[in-house]
């Protein structure tokens, strides 16, 4: 396994004047599943992680996925996802199986809910730079209404503009489930940047958590896939670029400038 970051790093291959627009996921980028509704079952199995250590359970999660042949189908993915989770919070093989299972069926409809350590200083270094920004999130109808009421971010009301309480201010946030096509369908960015009234290209950065979705959806629609990746847990990480957060983003485009 790579060392965090440590292969093609945004430093090394984009320079700011170039990038004309940031697209973020959401899941695994600014939320993540609410440790209030995983953490009684994780201890009822014996185990008690930290949120640092939720938070690395979610993106090895997400890379055995992404390491699969075939995609996960709408009805097992939550599922599957947890087995890898509940095994990365240290959860025996022997409880694994049925935890996960217990868990997909107990645990359902707005479950990213918590805004991930250092999310909001990353996000906020971002918009800093200026650029025209955007959500892209393949969810369940809930994601920019979840992401307002957090603080997080949100779409303003053009006859009132920003709403500082409703976090940074962005272009658009599309949800899949509302837009009707999903990553890594390129037609979903094409949406997202129609709204900016920004083109295709490599000059767009898309980051997100998921080699699957993430990396060749952006790569699909012509534009520049940046994987956060912050353990180096990514199955195939040649040939896109890779940070650990949002702020290692904004702070490699800054020093492009000088």
């Amino acid at each position: 396994m790579a060392s965090p970051g440590s292969l093609n790093p945004v430093s090394n291959a984009v320079p700011a004047s170039q990038v004309s627009a940031i697209l973020l996921d959401a899941g695994g980028v600014l939320v993540f599943p609410q440790p209030d509704r995983l953490l009684p079952p994780l201890r009822e199995a014996g185990v008690d992680p930290d949120l640092a250590t939720l938070e690395r359970a979610h993106y090895r999660a997400m890379a055995i996925q992404d390491a699969e042949a075939l995609p996960p189908v709408p009805d097992s993915w939550w599922r599957n996802y947890l087995l890898g989770y509940v095994a990365a919070c240290g959860v025996g093989q022997d409880r694994a199986q049925l935890l996960a299972t217990e868990m997909a069926l107990r645990i359902r409809g707005h479950a990213w809910a918590h805004v991930g350590l250092g999310a909001m200083d990353g996000l906020r270094a971002v918009a800093a730079l200026g650029l025209p920004m955007g959500v892209v999130s393949n969810s369940d109808g809930s994601v920019e209404g979840d992401l307002r009421r957090l603080g997080v971010c949100h779409v303003p009301a053009a006859a009132h503009g920003p709403d500082p309480s409703a976090g940074v201010a962005m272009g658009v946030i599309l949800d899949s489930a509302v837009v009707g096509v999903a990553k890594p369908d390129p037609a979903i960015f094409r949406i997202a940047l129609d709204a900016l009234g920004v083109p295709a290209g490599r000059s767009v950065l898309h980051v997100g958590d998921s080699l699957r979705y993430d990396v060749a959806g952006a790569l699909a629609a012509g534009l520049q896939p940046v994987h956060l990746d912050p353990y180096g847990f990514c199955p195939a990480p040649d040939g896109h670029l890779h940070v650990r957060n949002l702020a290692e983003l904004a702070g490699s485009l800054i020093s492009n400038q000088r």
